[in-house]
């Protein structure tokens, strides 16, 4: 019995077939702070994954340019314009420059992020709590982010907000050198923060100046380096199992 064919739907060999085949591309645009190779990244040994051969460009979202619009992908004057206004005006109203404060506003994949010099990230913060306009009351956490290749701003502190009385929700990203990875803490601004601060110190080694008790969360006191870190050595030891020993991560042969 032959094959009917569906004159609607391309052949998979042909050239229309081929270029739905292959997937979507992201543009290349923002910045590329760093060129990775094989499937984590690793050179501190072979590539024992068997994605040795993969090379990418990491890159991070450029400012946005306005219009910014809305939080389900509207074009033109939207809602994320609406709380950059709101956030501005009251950054005039307590005497701050916008441009001294804010570092870029980033909308990518429909969300809003504010990047925030970290010096004046408690003001930002209560500003963004109290005023009526803009409401986000609720910080739902910190969370670390390690970008090596990211000169001068290897360490990332994301915070996340949301605002129940108007129904909205963005990210405050502020950035710190490894050589001085200092942040000040919100936990006055927001007390759920307290235990995410300490657990984001513990692996990433953020120090969150002011906190009241920044202490490891998960790890031992007297642990040495931070676990999340991109360069955080893949170590361990042998294990043994039915009579044989599988060597730690960092001493298995190689496939590249």
């Amino acid at each position: 019995m032959s094959e009917q064919k569906n004159p609607e739907r391309p052949e998979p060999n042909g050239q229309n077939g081929q270029e739905e085949a292959v997937p979507a591309q992201r543009e290349d645009t923002g910045e590329a702070i760093a060129t990775r190779r094989g499937m984590f990244g690793a050179d501190n040994g072979g590539d024992t994954s068997g994605y040795g051969g993969l090379v990418r460009t990491v890159r991070l979202p450029g400012a946005t340019q306005r219009p910014y619009g809305g939080p389900r992908g509207e074009a033109g004057y939207g809602e994320f314009d609406e709380i950059a206004d709101e956030l501005e005006g009251a950054l005039d109203e307590q005497g701050l420059v916008p441009e001294n404060v804010i570092e870029k506003t980033v909308v990518d994949r429909d969300e809003l992020t504010f990047h925030i010099e970290r010096s004046y990230l408690p003001a930002v913060a209560r500003i963004l709590r109290d005023d009526p306009a803009l409401r986000f009351e609720l910080c739902t956490g910190v969370s670390g982010v390690h970008f090596p290749g990211d000169r001068g701003r290897e360490l990332h502190a994301v915070y996340h907000l949301r605002s129940i009385t108007h129904n909205r929700l963005i990210r405050v990203e502020v950035s710190a050198p490894d050589a001085d990875p200092h942040v000040p803490s919100l936990v006055d601004v927001y007390p759920t923060n307290d235990w995410h601060e300490r657990e984001t110190y513990d692996f990433f080694g953020i120090v969150f100046d002011g906190h009241p008790a920044l202490t490891r969360i998960m790890m031992p006191d007297d642990w040495q380096g931070f676990p999340q870190r991109k360069d955080y050595p893949l170590g361990g030891i042998p294990v043994e199992y039915k009579g044989a020993q599988i060597p730690a991560p960092d001493q298995r042969r190689s496939y590249s």
